[in-house]
């Protein structure tokens, strides 16, 4: 369970760490964020990644083998990356919709569970 529930807040927490780091380059199409500046523009960012950490820190401590889960470190930091950039596709892809997969992406993805699978293999 403990493992559901460090993936799960991963899961949150890169939601809010994709619109933390790359939804001010939407503002824009919002028209009352289009004349924020740069100031106002990390403040914002700063807000978002507050609760980014408010959910990876969590997840990183309930999956922690040393706290009584069931990840290394290496594998915490592998299913972060993973979760990450499954996270930025599908807001990229569907919400800001400023770019479309393609092969290479697919084919990168593919490397990326070749990296889980040799980082979770015991040898």
């Amino acid at each position: 369970m403990k493992g559901f529930y460090t993936i799960a807040l991963l899961l949150l927490s890169n939601v809010f760490m994709t619109f933390a780091w790359y939804g001010h380059l939407q503002f824009k199409k919002i028209s009352w964020l289009q004349q924020v500046g740069l100031v106002g523009v990390i403040l914002i960012s700063w807000g978002l990644a507050l609760f980014e950490y408010v959910f990876q820190v969590p997840a990183n401590k309930i999956g922690f083998e040393e706290n009584g889960g069931p990840f290394s470190m290496f594998e915490l930091k592998i299913i972060q990356e993973v979760v990450s950039l499954v996270v930025f596709t599908l807001v990229t892809v569907f919400i800001f919709r400023t770019d479309k997969l393609a092969w290479n992406h697919a084919v990168g993805f593919l490397f990326m569970v070749l990296a889980v699978y040799f980082i979770f293999k015991k040898w």
